[in-house]
């Protein structure tokens, strides 16, 4: 990062068509500032590398976000490498989203070569090997570096419904399915917290709580259950949860004064889109959320870099691209600015497009009627330039790049084909084991490392309804005992009528028979004559 002055007013230059009255003189005269300002490279005009005509941006005006494009292999990474680094030596954190995991090398100092030094002295660059201070993270710890999560209260019912993509009905649900956890003490932490707050209030226990202000359909319930199945098959469940981590720690600089680079390795989802641009959202709302309004400073806060930006919109949902815009474009008075890198102007939408004021934009191929095409739709995009912009954009070699960018005043400078320069740190990645080293040496490894699994909606609403099913079958138990208690109480009332006599005795059995009774009549009978004979006097007939 340099100060110059307008170089159109320097004698030494030559008096052809790259002298002061020439075009290369007033392009170069266009990124003459006065404050601190970043330098990207020298001028390239008619082939030639003009290493006095220096081509830079203005510190100020990177929270005016910006666009690095370019075909696959022309250098657009090893551009975000430069001015990252220059960022960093300027006091600026900045925030790196690392996709195919080659921008770790940033926190090693670059190795020399023959190629360095050529480059070096083709654009006047002063090139010393240098590593920046880095942190290294990953989404919900897939990957390695410090695992980065949230939770599904702070994330909150408006983004969580442009995630899941439901529609109006269903989002203002979801927003009383997170009142009424709020208003109970249910702590929305992970994404089981609110699959089970939703089955719930759709239970037979759970649809009275809402009753009152509308209550919960079971369709909607099953489109927002299934909505989060499918996102945690994303790897969303990874993301959600605690310890959750404090955005202001990407605001931090290094005990040198320089701005501490924040490195995001996202190799291990790069197939999975829909969880990266989940967490760009959330990132974006927290800061935006969390800073005050600054306006222009005479440097930003943070700087954000998504590389590969084209796998946070394809496929994105209507409600993603909104936010998206809104974000990018309120979140520069924050003193916030985001680039995005990726391989065509096209792969961002036009609504975002439009609110990048800064431009490298490296070669284009047109091996294609589509690549053709969007050539001559990249050069649309650019403001009236001196140069055949679509004959220079398929010639441009590796490493140089058209830029455009704000001045000082706001103003749009004049195109310019630049031979950028080289980077200081290494180009390409660290080793696995420098990088795994580096994780665990940080502060925040023992902050944010192991997950916690703390007492939330999940684990109350199940203890809750593990009582109430204890509760039931207690009563159930209570209520058959009762049961049964009754029904011996009626058989002990009908026991005296309906009881079996006894088994009479021998001696009763004897009493009791038929012979017996027979024979006591004839003896009774017998003895009763004998005592009538003797009470009238009468005697027994003689035979």
């Amino acid at each position: 990062m340099s100060e110059s002055t307008d170089p159109s007013t320097d004698p030494a230059l030559p008096a052809d068509g790259t002298g002061p009255a020439g075009p290369a003189a007033e392009i170069a005269a266009g990124y003459a500032f006065t404050g601190p300002a970043l330098d990207l490279g020298a001028l390239l005009w008619d082939g030639a590398c003009l290493p006095d005509r220096q081509i830079r941006i203005p510190l100020g005006m990177l929270n005016r976000h910006g666009l690095v494009a370019g075909a696959t292999g022309t250098g657009k990474t090893k551009t975000l490498q430069l001015i990252a680094e220059q960022l960093s030596a300027g006091g600026v954190p900045v925030f790196l989203a690392d996709i195919k995991g080659d921008i770790s090398g940033i926190s090693a100092p670059g190795t020399p070569g023959d190629r360095v030094d050529e480059r070096a002295r083709d654009v006047a660059q002063t090139w010393e090997p240098t590593g920046y201070p880095c942190e290294f993270y990953s989404l919900g710890g897939i990957g390695p570096g410090i695992p980065l999560r949230s939770t599904v209260t702070s994330f909150g019912p408006v983004l969580m419904s442009k995630v899941l993509q439901l529609n109006r009905t269903q989002e203002q649900s979801l927003g009383l399915i997170f009142h009424y956890a709020d208003t109970k003490g249910l702590e929305l932490v992970d994404l089981k917290d609110l699959r089970a707050v939703v089955a719930f209030l759709v239970s037979d226990q759970g649809k009275p709580e809402l009753k009152g202000i509308g209550g919960l359909s079971t369709v909607t319930a099953g489109v927002i259950l299934r909505a989060l199945t499918a996102f945690e098959q994303q790897g969303a469940a990874e993301f959600f949860g605690e310890p959750e981590f404090d955005t202001s720690e990407l605001l931090r600089t290094a005990a040198d004064g320089r701005g501490l680079v924040s490195v995001l390795e996202l190799p291990a989802v790069q197939d999975k889109p829909q969880l990266f641009s989940t967490f760009l959202m959330w990132l974006l709302a927290d800061l935006y959320n969390d800073l005050p309004e600054v306006g222009d400073l005479d440097k930003p806060k943070l700087v954000f870099f998504f590389d590969e930006a084209h796998l946070l919109f394809d496929g994105a949902s209507k409600a993603f691209l909104e936010a998206i815009t809104r974000t990018v474009r309120l979140i520069r008075s924050k003193g916030v600015g985001v680039f995005f890198v990726t391989q065509t102007p096209k792969d961002v939408p036009a609504d975002v497009l439009a609110q990048l004021g800064n431009r490298v934009q490296h070669a284009l191929r047109a091996f294609t009627p589509d690549d053709a095409k969007a050539l001559k739709a990249t050069v649309k995009t650019f403001p009236r330039s001196a140069y055949d912009l679509e004959e220079l954009l398929t010639g441009l070699g590796t490493g140089e790049a058209v830029v455009t960018v704000l001045s000082e005043k706001g103003a749009p400078t004049p195109v310019a084909a630049t031979r950028l320069r080289a980077p200081q740190s290494l180009m390409g990645p660290i080793a696995a084991a420098d990088l795994e080293q580096a994780v665990q040496a940080s502060p925040l490894w023992s902050r944010y490392a192991e997950p916690i699994d703390r007492e939330s909606a999940y684990e109350k609403i199940t203890a809750e309804q593990a009582a109430a099913e204890a509760r039931a079958e207690e009563a159930a138990a209570a209520a058959e005992a009762e049961k049964e208690a009754e029904t011996a109480r009626k058989e002990a009332a009908r026991a005296p009528r309906s009881a079996p006599k006894p088994d009479p005795s021998p001696v009763e059995q004897v009493l009791g028979s038929g012979l017996f009774r027979s024979l006591a009549r004839s003896i009774g009978t017998q003895l009763g004559r004998e005592i009538s004979r003797s009470v009238f006097g009468t005697a027994r007939k003689r035979r």
